[in-house]
């Protein structure tokens, strides 16, 4: 080698070593930044000679960086139902603005906070794309169909009532009303010897009153009528009771059957709520269970007073947007404050034959390349796809103490470079005094 090779060589050596300080640099600098996975620094040799006569004296050294983007980051909890962390493969599918599925980016950065409009968007201003849902969670089968995720778009939920359960006892010495017909205790002509009201719930989340009457008219029977005691017009035809029927008991005051009328014996009975067409409401039957046939689990007869114990009723009013959640399976899941729920969205996660060709981009984010090949999304947990987990962030990948240790044996590295290429000068100088 010559001197001025071996000064060139000095230079690159000034040169790799320059490049693996900047490393180093944008690792320490990146410790805190979310998702972020730690370069190294790769060092080659690069020869003058291909010739092949082993001769190494004139090798000089080229640093390439590299990125682990398929490394797991610890996951560290938050208090933000948003913030998200895959556990295992894949990236959280992005795109640079809200309304747009062109130019996806993928990230493992998941600090991600409604803007403005309701869009889920993670610090460096990528938006969160995934599936809309129908009411089932089901994904639609153009797994394409990506749009942002928006907590902000559901102004309310309400759910019409369609069950209601019983728990009550008719006292069994009550005296028996003869003559008794259907419609009487609506009417006002009879008298119940048990009455109550119950509300429930219509299709626009208004709470709408059902009486449920008893009267005694046999040995272990009773008649039952239900009527509406909401505004009156808002059924059609505006008269009551909407229902009627007998029950009866068996001889130890469990149930015998519900409707008189049904074989084999029914613990339930439906109530068809004939809402007129002014109303605006959705027709709706409710199934009222007495309980269980031969069974002391709803309505009985003993000698006890009547009394209604409890009674559940399904459905709810209108409830307002309170938040939302995020399950491990990617559901995007809206929580209202009438404690009903719905699923929403599901976030894909991204799969790549080869993550480590991904290309990088500013704010964390990676882009398709040639090396990486094409993206492949999946439901969470499926696919080879990791889990997702909410009120978390995955932390940078960055091992501190291993940086700074990098920055001492670069730092070496490059003073001895320098001294390369001043020893080199200096034996020019000397050579060019020579006479």
């Amino acid at each position: 080698m010559s001197l001025y090779g071996a000064m060139i060589t000095g230079v690159a050596g000034l040169s790799a070593n320059s490049k693996a300080l900047g490393v180093a640099s944008s690792n320490i600098a990146n410790v805190n930044t979310v998702g972020y996975k730690a370069s190294q620094s790769q060092f080659s040799t690069l020869l003058a000679s291909s010739s092949g006569a082993g001769d190494v004296s004139s090798a000089g050294v080229v640093a390439h960086a590299t990125q682990n983007v398929s490394s797991q980051g610890l996951l560290t909890s938050t208090g933000s139902a948003t913030d998200l962390a895959i556990q295992g493969n894949g990236f959280f599918v992005t795109s640079k603005q809200s309304g747009s599925t062109q130019s996806l980016l993928y990230t493992r950065a998941g600090n991600f906070t409604p803007d403005e409009n309701g869009d889920l968007r993670n610090a460096t201003g990528l938006y969160l794309m995934g599936w809309p849902v129908d009411a089932n969670g089901t994904v639609p089968s153009d797994r394409n169909d990506l749009s942002a995720i928006n907590v902000n778009n559901l102004a309310g939920k309400a759910e019409a009532t369609t069950t209601m359960a019983l728990h009550a006892n008719l006292q069994a010495s009550t005296a028996i009303t003869a003559g008794y017909t259907a419609g009487d205790m609506a009417a006002g002509t009879v008298t119940p010897a048990f009455q109550r009201t119950i509300n429930v719930y219509d299709s626009q989340g208004g709470a709408q009153p059902l009486q449920l009457s008893y009267v005694k008219t046999g040995a272990n029977t009773w008649s039952y009528e239900v009527s509406y005691e909401g505004t009156a017009s808002n059924i059609s035809p505006a008269t009551n009771p909407i229902k009627t029927g007998t029950m009866s008991f068996n001889s130890d005051g469990t149930l015998k059957n519900a409707d008189n009328t049904a074989s084999p014996a029914v613990g339930s009975i439906n109530v068809t709520i004939p809402w007129a067409a002014s109303s605006g409401l959705s027709s709706q039957t409710v199934s009222v269970n007495m309980g269980t046939v031969d069974s002391s689990d709803g309505v009985t007869q003993y000698e006890s007073p009547s009394a209604l114990s409890s009674s559940s009723v399904d459905g709810a009013l209108f409830g307002s947007l309170a938040g939302v959640q995020i399950d491990g399976n990617g559901y995007v899941t809206a929580q209202f404050t009438n404690g009903l729920s719905q699923k929403v969205f599901k976030l894909p996660i991204a799969t790549f034959a080869n993550p480590n060709g991904l290309s990088a981009v500013s704010g964390n984010a990676y882009a398709v390349s040639k090396d990486s090949g094409t993206p492949s999304l999946s439901e969470a947990n499926t696919g080879g796809a990791g889990s997702i987990q909410s009120s978390a962030l995955e932390s940078s990948t960055v091992d501190l103490a291993g940086e700074f240790t990098n920055l001492i044996t670069t730092q070496r590295a490059y003073s001895a470079s320098a001294r390369i290429v001043t020893t080199a000068s200096q034996m020019l100088d000397q050579l060019l005094q020579m006479r």
